[in-house]
């Protein structure tokens, strides 16, 4: 199926993105025989956890995930390469599977939508690259006895996200989402990263970028207000800017009235499932997060609303249909 450019689309309407793969995956109780395939029977480390590794071992799960988020009325899906770079996967000593993770991630989103077309072909739907900011950060030191110490460089970074963006775009992907960001410089190197592999490539996709508030500060990781992030970068071609995890909606929302004011981007959120209780889990219901997001969408804040930790179909269905009801935010004119 052709489908339109994306950009055309948010303009008309709220589009809606899925929920928590994690979440999803909980519910199969995988054990460690489910991360591995033939060709990882020996592996020596341990892989129960490394959720990304599924694509290649339980495919059928993933892509069933997929469909659930289909059905829920979703029109962008996540791949499921949250931790796709060699950096996040040097903790399984898998960094030689890369490239196949992140193609495999593709073409298994690819394939559920071709599939949900069969049931519903009546509205285009989007595979998002999802990339994550990997588990080393770029400006804060993991050791508190020396905080001059970095556990990663700029250049590894930008070296690990083009490895990942490329396969991604191999895969099929329509856009590639940089998510959970919470330290700046690391999405600044994958920015880089990704302009020069379109330069290299002669093609480029929409990117996405969504930040992580990390705490009632309303900061990120790395210590950047929402405006400074928006600020820092916006120099970027991007299709849109966001917020992502960390917090429920009620908490997220005085930190989307900002990007909803400032941003000339497009703007996204996927909040949590409310905060998590003592035991992590979250008990925020579906009719009691649409109830909180619908203040984005009465006060024009988003153009594309989904659900990170906690959410599932049944999140995503609830905010689907109320997102119906509502315009999207226009685009600010830029004055040149």
């Amino acid at each position: 199926m052709n489908k339109p450019p994306i950009q055309e689309i948010l303009k008309q309407r709220v589009l809606v993105l899925d929920g928590a793969m994690g979440t999803m995956i909980q519910r199969y109780s995988l054990d460690e025989n489910d991360f591995r395939n033939d060709a990882l029977k020996e592996h020596p480390h341990s892989l129960k956890g490394n959720n990304d590794l599924l694509v290649l071992t339980r495919p059928d799960i993933i892509k069933a995930i997929h469909k659930e988020y289909l059905a829920a009325g979703a029109d962008i899906l996540e791949t499921n390469t949250f931790s796709g770079t060699t950096i996040a996967q040097a903790d399984y000593k898998l960094e030689h599977l890369v490239y196949d993770i992140n193609y495999q991630g593709a073409v298994v989103a690819r394939e559920a939508i071709e599939e949900y077309y069969q049931v519903d072909s009546s509205r285009p739907r989007y595979v998002a690259g999802s990339m994550g900011p990997t588990n080393r950060t770029a400006s804060i030191s993991p050791d508190v006895n020396d905080p001059g110490y970095r556990a990663v460089t700029f250049d590894e970074l930008a070296k690990a996200f083009k490895e990942q963006a490329k396969a991604l775009m191999d895969g099929g992907v329509d856009l590639l989402l940089l998510e959970t960001i919470i330290d700046t410089l690391n999405v600044k190197a994958a920015l880089y990263a990704i302009m020069e592999l379109f330069e290299e490539e002669g093609r480029s996709l929409p990117v996405m970028v969504s930040a992580t508030i990390t705490d009632a500060s309303g900061r990120t990781l790395s210590g950047q207000t929402t405006e400074a992030f928006l600020i820092s970068v916006a120099h970027a071609p991007l299709l849109s800017v966001g917020l992502n995890c960390a917090l429920g909606a009620k908490e997220l929302r005085p930190y989307m009235q900002v990007l909803g004011k400032e941003s000339p981007f497009f703007v996204s959120a996927y909040p949590n499932a409310g905060l998590p209780n003592e035991f992590g889990l979250y008990d925020q219901t579906a009719g009691e997060m649409a109830e909180q997001v619908k203040s984005f969408l009465e006060e024009g804040l988003v153009n594309i609303l989904g659900g990170c930790c906690g959410t599932t179909p049944e999140h995503i269905k609830a905010m689907a249909e109320l997102a119906k009801q509502y315009t999207p935010r226009p685009l600010p004119t830029v004055e040149v």
